[in-house]
């Protein structure tokens, strides 16, 4: 004797699968959340660890270049210093004549 089923019934079994597939999904869709957020920190960190040590190799080639002679003395002559010997002028009125030039 063969079992007839109506074509809208589903079986208790049928129904006890698709609950365990739905708890699997749903059971992933936190930890998904979490690595999708991590890779996108990773990234973050990866760019801001570039320009960090983009940054470092200017400094340490500014800093190379504090160790010049001629930084120290074009330093000097930016405060106003002079060697010995020479004579220190001030020329005013630089900035007047530069614009009235200009014009």
């Amino acid at each position: 004797m063969r079992r007839t089923r109506l074509s809208g019934s589903i079986s208790p079994l049928r129904l006890l699968g698709l609950g365990v597939v739905c708890a699997i999904a749903v059971a992933y869709v936190q930890p998904v959340r979490a690595y999708l957020a991590a890779e996108g920190q990773v990234a973050s960190r990866a760019a801001e660890k570039s320009a960090l040590l983009e940054r470092r190799a200017a400094l340490e080639r500014r800093l190379a270049e504090t160790r010049t002679d001629a930084f120290v003395e074009r330093e000097a002559r930016r405060l106003g210093l002079v060697r010995p010997g020479e004579r220190l002028f001030v020329v005013k009125g630089v900035d007047a004549w530069d614009r009235a030039r200009s014009r």
